[in-house]
C-alpha cells in the first residue's frame, strides 16, 4: 500500500538518497534541504520506505509549480507518480498547476496526459538539443480568504 504524506525532517537523509540512487548528476541536497524546511515536499512510502517524492512550491510566476518529480525505478508504473502528482494538486493554492518536463521524457509526458495536464509551452537552451515542455492544469479556483 502506497501512504502520500508531507515529508518529515526526519525524512531529508531518505529523500536524499533515493534522489543520489536514481539522479546521477550533481547531488540536490541544498535545494531538498530547502524545499523540505520549508513544507514542500510530499514522500510516497511503500511498506514505510521512501519510493518517491514531489517538491512544488510557487516559484514560476507566482504560480503552482512542480520543481521535482522523483520515482525509484522499482516502483515506477505502479500509480506513485500519479499519487504524488494528485497530492501537489491537493496542496496548490493558486488555481493552476504547472510542471514541466524534457521533450526526451516520454514517461512524464504521458503522466500529464493522463491527468489531465495540457502543453502550454516550451523553452528552448536549458538541454541541448531537448527543449523543456512546460505543462498546466487548470484546478478549481481557490476560495479568497
Amino acid at each position: 500500500m502506497t501512504i502520500i504524506e508531507r515529508a518529515s525532517s526526519e525524512d531529508f537523509e531518505h529523500i536524499c538518497t533515493l534522489d543520489e540512487t536514481v539522479h546521477q548528476g550533481a547531488p540536490r541536497r541544498r535545494f531538498i534541504g530547502e524545499a523540505c524546511a520549508h513544507g514542500c515536499v510530499s514522500v510516497a512510502r511503500v511498506d514505510d520506505v521512501i519510493r518517491g517524492f514531489v517538491i512544488s512550491d510557487e516559484s514560476f510566476f507566482d504560480q503552482s509549480f512542480v520543481r521535482l518529480l522523483l520515482v525509484h525505478p522499482d516502483f515506477r508504473r505502479r500509480g506513485v507518480a500519479s499519487a504524488l502528482m494528485r497530492a501537489a494538486e491537493l496542496d496548490c493554492q493558486t488555481g493552476k498547476l504547472f510542471t514541466s518536463t524534457n521533450q526526451s521524457n516520454i514517461p512524464m509526458q504521458q503522466l500529464c496526459a493522463r491527468l489531465g495536464f495540457v502543453k502550454s509551452g516550451y523553452i528552448e537552451n536549458l538541454d541541448e538539443g531537448d527543449p523543456e515542455l512546460i505543462y498546466v492544469k487548470m484546478l478549481a479556483p481557490v476560495p479568497a480568504t
